[in-house]
């Protein structure tokens, strides 16, 4: 995670956005007297649009807490998948 403030992002805006994407990270833009802004790639925004979606619910983030305690407990199950 990185901060710039506000006229250096404006000011360097290619270099901030690409340094941004470049690093997987995010950006905090701070301004002086008003709050700051989050800057993150497509990528990173995307995946964490995924994991509120997946979340979102209590029965879907119980299901994926218990099929992360399954794995941890070695409790797979291989299945072979085939073409429809």
């Amino acid at each position: 995670m990185r901060v710039v403030n506000f006229s250096d992002a404006r000011n360097h805006l290619k270099h901030v956005i690409d340094q941004t994407i470049e690093d997987s990270d995010y950006t905090i833009i701070s301004r002086r007297d008003s709050p700051g802004a989050v800057l993150m790639s497509l990528d990173t925004f995307n995946s964490l649009m995924e994991t509120v979606h997946l979340l979102k619910t209590p029965a879907n983030a119980a299901h994926l807490a218990k099929s992360i305690e399954q794995y941890r407990a070695g409790q797979l199950v291989h299945e072979k998948l085939t073409d429809a």
